[in-house]
Order: C-alpha cells, then structure tokens, then sequence
C-alpha cells in the first residue's frame, strides 16, 4: 500500500479533493472494457502539466506504478493498475486550447472528449476524422495511447496520422515536447509517432497538436446485402480499384446478420450472408455519381439488395443494423472475448473461413465484423464463463485466430493494442531482435519502470 508520507506529498500537489485511497473510489479505476480488474492504492486527479512532472518525480524517487487513465474504455487491459500504485487520471485536463482556422490545426489536453472535440470542429467547418467505437466518451489522450482507429480510417487513416505534435511528461518527471504545429518537421528523431500506441509506457501525454481537414460538404450511404462473405470481400476490393475511396466500408457476416435478426427488428432478407455498410463524402455534386459507380461495380457480386439514404434520418436508420450488433451478441452468450486482428483486405474471405473452423473446433461461437476497407476484424469469440471449460476454449481459440491472421500476412491487433490481453502472444508476431530494441526504448525513458508497468511485455 502507499505509505502515509507517499500520501500526503501526493495530496499536496493535486489538493486533498483529487486524491482517494477509498475501496470505492478505487474499484471504480480498477477495470476497463476487459473485464479484468487490478485494485490500485490510490487515484489521482492531477490538473496540470506541472503536477502531473510532480507526480511523476514523486514516484520515480519512492518507486512507485503509475498507470494513466482516461475513460478505461480499452479492450487490452492498457490502463490496468496491475502491479497496484497509482492511477493517474487525466480527465481535469479536458480543455480545448486553440482551434486554429488559419492553418487547420487544433491544441487540446489529454482529456478531451473525441466526439466533443470533433463537434467543436465541425460547428467551424473542420474536421477530425478519427472515430473509434468508443468515441462518445473515449478521451483523445486515450486514443493517442492506443493509437485509435475507427470506420473511416479506411480513407483517412488512423490517430496517429493527424497527431503533429505532443507535450509529454516522461517518467522520470521531465517535460518534452515533440513535433509541433508545422505540417512538415524532420529535425531528430520522431518521438511523437513513437509516442502514438506507446499505449502509456514511455510517457504521460499533456498536450496534442492535431491536424484537422476540412469538412466535407456532404455524404450518402448505402447498406448492400451480400449472399456471401466473398462477394462482399471481392466487392471491397473492387471498389478501391474502381478508383473510390469510401470513407467506410463496414462489413457483417452471416452470423452477426443472424444475431441482429433474433435481437431487432430490423428487416434483413433470409438470402442475406453477407453486409457492407459503404458511406462516402465530398462535393454534393460528385455523390450521386459516385453511388452509381459503386452499385455498377458491385452488382455481379452476389447482391441481395441494396438501400440508399437519401436523408440523415435514413443514413442514421441503416447505420442501426451495425450500431445494433454488440448489443445482439448477448443473445449468443453472455461474454466475450473482442478481438481486432488485421490481414490484407483480399484475405478477408480466408480469414472468416478459418475463424469458423476455429469455432467448430472448439465448439464455441465466434461472431465477425468490422472494417472491411482496412481489413481490421472484430473477432467476437462468444462464451459462458459460468460453464466449465468455457473460458478454457476461448483462449485456445484466441491463439488459433492470432495464428490464422499472421499466417495470411496480418496482424493480431489493428487498433485495440497490446495491453496486458494480448502481452502474452508477442513472440508470435515480434520477433526477439525486434522486442528487444523496444525494450531497451523502454528502460532508456523509464529506468525503474514505474510507468505502466506490466503492459505490451510481461517481463
């Protein structure tokens, strides 16, 4: 436990508010989205920059964990107080410092709401693309951590993509700032890209510069049926060579289509195996003609139907057959396991066929979908804990799907992170050589390795 002189220093850098050693402030920091949970020894509210440089010197001189937290909605255990210490939550830095029109860039603080930042933006004719799921209450400095994706990443990219600069407070309690507001910057090393997904091991983030776009004048979706996952995955591709860049391309697959039917009532034909949700932006005037090219392209594919939104309303009405998925998986079994594995957006249709074998092996249901246009997919692997061998299954089923994703030249993680879920299967993707440069990265920032300690490697 934290000493009471660890305490009371603690107390007055951020004021005896903003520090809690109570069993109920802390089990309220002491899980996220994994359902895991690791009990911390105290929580702490910093607002600034400078207490949290105070914080940190405190606690590399004691040898002390300290694990920074934004809204714990990660899905890889990144902000778990796994070795106790202290939970260092950035939620008080929350403002948006300066939106700058000239130039198309922003500064905020690392508690930022995404969408109430992307909002903010948008009312000035900006925008921020990134959208993680969790966008309506994931923090920014949290995205940055993760290094964020969502569905429009497909066309402009992921977090780290628009983060030009940072203002970071290492573990040793000095402040750097890295990159800045230029668009263009090549002088020494580039900490901030290697700051983004760092997933809060080499440092606690204060400050973001983001490169903002401007807002495209309108947008048009359309929700196409497949009768197989090949089709959809072929039509994917064939759009992308069509020379179209959707802003999303969100796919379903049969057994997802199947959990909205039992849990809506949303009306999805029989026929239906497949479901691509293809949104695209731009000129009002280039939309329509874009759609029709689109429709054109995909139609010998094996398509069931297609809906077109005409208006918000309709566009938000098909976006509820996606938004109602995760509520649908319940219906399958009462937890789950979420992964996020990345292959090359052609082995698609490979992938979902080797994740149902990996599910008839282990008799348990796996529910896919995701970002089609990247490649990224949300392998939902559905089990009961309360059934003995249940959670047994999954794991062996976990590392089937890993291995099936790097055998077809993917990834085991394409914007959830590493974490402490997915620590242990590193070896299968990161080789030793490569491993251990990342290691020698991280003792050179965090000599006592006080800074979330126990993620991405588990020694």
């Amino acid at each position: 436990m934290l000493s009471e002189h660890n305490f009371l220093a603690l107390q007055e850098i951020v004021g005896a508010a903003n520090i809690s050693m109570s069993k109920a402030d802390r089990i309220c920091y002491s899980y996220d989205a994994t359902q895991q949970q690791y009990l911390p020894d105290a929580v702490v509210h910093p607002a600034s920059t400078d207490e949290i440089r105070r914080i940190m010197l405190l606690a590399n001189r004691e040898m002390i964990p300290v694990f920074p937290r934004g809204a714990g909605s990660g899905f890889s255990g990144g902000s778990l107080p796994v070795k106790g210490g202290i939970v260092l939550v950035t939620e008080r830095l929350d403002r948006i410092l300066e939106i700058d029109e000239q130039n198309l860039v922003a500064t905020v603080e690392p508690g930022v709401v995404t969408e109430a930042f992307q909002k903010a933006v948008e009312k000035l004719g900006l925008f921020y693309p990134p959208d993680p799921a969790s966008l309506k209450f994931s923090t920014l400095g949290g995205n940055v951590a993760e290094c964020a994706g969502g569905p429009r990443c497909v066309k402009y990219g992921v977090t780290k993509d628009f983060i030009i600069g940072l203002e970071v407070v290492t573990p040793t309690g000095d402040v750097i700032t890295t990159g800045g507001p230029t668009m263009k910057g090549v002088v020494g090393y580039d900490l901030t890209k290697l700051m983004c997904g760092s997933e809060g091991t080499l440092g606690v983030i204060t400050k973001i510069i983001i490169k903002l776009l401007p807002l495209p004048e309108a947008k048009k979706t359309m929700l196409v049926m497949f009768d197989s996952i090949d089709g959809a995955a072929q039509a994917v591709s064939a759009i992308i060579r069509g020379k179209i860049i959707p802003t999303t391309l969100e796919f379903m697959d049969g057994r997802t289509i199947d959990c909205v039917r039992q849990a809506t009532n949303l009306d999805l034909p029989p026929s239906a195996r497949a479901v691509l949700i293809i949104e695209v932006d731009g000129d009002q005037e280039f939309l329509d003609k874009q759609c029709e090219k689109i429709k054109h392209i995909i139609q010998p594919l094996g398509v069931v139907e297609i809906r077109t939104a005409t208006t918000p309303e309709e566009s938000e009405a098909l976006w509820q057959v996606r938004r109602s998925v995760s509520a649908s998986l319940r219906k399958v079994n009462p937890d789950k396991f979420n992964e996020d594995i990345c292959v090359p957006r052609s082995k698609v249709p490979e992938m979902i066929r080797k994740v149902d074998s990996i599910a008839e092996k282990y008799g348990v249901p796996i529910v896919n979908f995701g970002h089609a246009g990247d490649g990224n997919i949300h392998v939902n692997i559905m089990i009961n804990r309360k059934i003995p061998g249940d959670l047994d299954k999954a794991k062996l089923a976990i590392e089937d799907v890993f291995k099936g994703a790097l055998e077809l030249g993917g990834t085991m993680s394409g914007e959830h992170g590493v974490g402490i879920a997915k620590a242990p299967y590193i070896p299968l993707e990161i080789t030793p050589a490569a491993a251990n440069y990342m290691k020698a990265i991280k003792k050179s920032l965090d000599p006592n390795n006080i800074l979330n300690p126990g993620k991405i490697f588990l020694d």
